[in-house]
């Protein structure tokens, strides 16, 4: 399938993903990127269809050939104060905030999103499979995180971060279960399975 360049006629239209949302550890990351009019790249696509060798060879090409890109991680704590769509949604505005120029059109990969300033906004289900502005942002919001996750795992090799990245496999929940939680871990999240008990 081949991806659009824009969904609106604005030339500083931006697209906006994040990443790591059903993780039970680390933050929740998203990326705001502005392409030029005339950007195309045939390997670009949503990050989860991609490997992660094209995901790492894609992110410095939409670094170097994005008009302008942010990205915004949102950590643990607020996750849990806030919850995680709200988080989400923060760290989309967050990385749009690093914009210049300030985009004048937005449009937002799934169906939740709150204004902007006063953007028009146009929030598009599979957004990151459908245009490239948002399959850039999945990307640069993919690899970010992970190499956030990477780094943490020097710190808790015993979860293996560097491998699952925080989500909620068999691994990582057996460790949780064997060492307990870490400052990592959203404490708001369901961690095990119900049959076991967790002391915070």
């Amino acid at each position: 399938m081949i991806l659009i360049n824009r969904f609106s006629k604005e030339q500083d239209e931006c697209g906006t993903d994040e990443a790591g949302r059903g993780c039970l550890a680390g933050p929740v990351t998203a990326a705001a990127v502005i392409l030029k009019p005339k950007f195309s790249n045939s390997l670009l696509n949503d990050s989860k269809q991609l490997s992660e060798k094209k995901r790492f060879k894609l992110k410095p090409i939409i670094e170097t050939e994005a008009l302008s890109y942010g990205v915004a991680h949102i950590f643990e704590n607020d996750i849990d104060t806030i919850n995680i769509l709200n988080a989400s949604i923060l760290a989309m505005h967050k990385s749009i905030d690093q914009l210049r120029p300030t985009p004048n059109f937005i449009i937002v990969d799934g169906n939740k999103f709150k204004p902007y300033r006063d953007i028009p906004y146009k929030t598009i289900i599979k957004g990151d499979s459908k245009y490239l502005s948002i399959a850039a942002a999945s990307v640069l919001a993919k690899t970010y995180r992970d190499l956030y996750m990477e780094n943490i795992h020097n710190e808790f090799p015993m979860y293996n971060w560097k491998q699952n990245k925080g989500y909620p496999t068999r691994e990582h929940r057996e460790a949780i279960k064997k060492y307990g939680i870490t400052k990592y871990h959203r404490k708001s999240f369901r961690l095990l399975p119900e049959q076991y008990q967790l002391d915070f």
